[in-house]
């Protein structure tokens, strides 16, 4: 009888999407199955993360500015591109350079760029503005997921002050989970500090270190950077850290 029920109420949560209740173990993602991760294209992060982002979780690059966050993100969604895949980027501060995805190798024929009405202004707008701004862009990565058929979603709260971040529910981001649990969708936040990767996610907590060549401020320029890159991933057990060193 135990038996009887307990699968009657598997049956239950399941039919609601709630079945990880009786359990915390999630299923990791296998390592040698390409098709379950996204590629970010650089050998170098890829081979520290055994292949890519995992698909149908929720993974986040977390850095200040000039930390190489959005390179990678580029580098990402150019990746997606090249593999025929679409991608969608929500961009709540309306900061996507189209020069600099171009450059990167993103196909804009694949590319769904959305931006938030009013997010222009970035961190110099009124707190309940950005509020709104960010409301509508979760709004958006919400009905993005939900129609399916990307390969990689990304939402860009990167400019988004501090104190606006802390005011999104703690509720939101596991119900973006839920929606992508199943799916074939790689879906990233890009955030000055870790936010909320999912249990089967992955974070990618970055710094970077610019290099100057010249003898007086006047002659200085920008001869590379380089980006350290810090793997976070209890569940997959994937962890570790790489330098990736880029010239101008």
């Amino acid at each position: 009888m135990a038996n009887q029920a307990r699968v009657l109420l598997e049956s239950a949560l399941r039919e609601r999407k709630l079945d990880r209740t009786l359990t915390t173990a999630l299923p990791t993602v296998d390592r040698d199955d390409a098709a379950a991760l996204a590629p970010l294209g650089l050998p170098t992060v890829d081979d520290c993360l055994h292949g890519g982002l995992p698909r149908g979780h929720l993974s986040e690059l977390a850095g200040p500015h000039s930390s190489g966050r959005t390179s990678l993100l580029l580098h990402l969604m150019a990746a997606a591109t090249h593999r025929g895949e679409l991608v969608a980027l929500v961009d709540t501060c309306d900061r996507l350079d189209v020069a600099s995805a171009v450059a990167a190798g993103v196909d804009l024929d694949r590319l769904l760029w959305i931006r938030a009405p009013g997010g222009g202004q970035g961190v110099s707008q009124e707190a309940g503005t950005v509020d709104r701004a960010v409301e509508r862009s979760l709004k958006a990565l919400n009905l993005v997921l939900q129609a399916g058929g990307f390969g990689v979603v990304a939402l860009d709260l990167a400019d988004v002050p501090l104190p606006a971040l802390g005011r999104i529910p703690y509720t939101t981001w596991p119900r973006v989970q839920r929606v992508l649990e199943g799916c074939d969708t790689a879906c990233v936040l890009l955030t000055p500090r870790p936010l909320a990767r999912s249990a089967g996610g992955v974070t990618l907590s970055l710094t970077g270190q610019a290099t100057w060549t010249g003898t007086s401020e006047r002659s200085r320029r920008l001869s590379g950077a380089s980006v350290h890159m810090r793997v976070v991933s209890p569940q997959r057990r994937v962890s570790g850290s790489v330098t990736v060193i880029g010239h101008a």
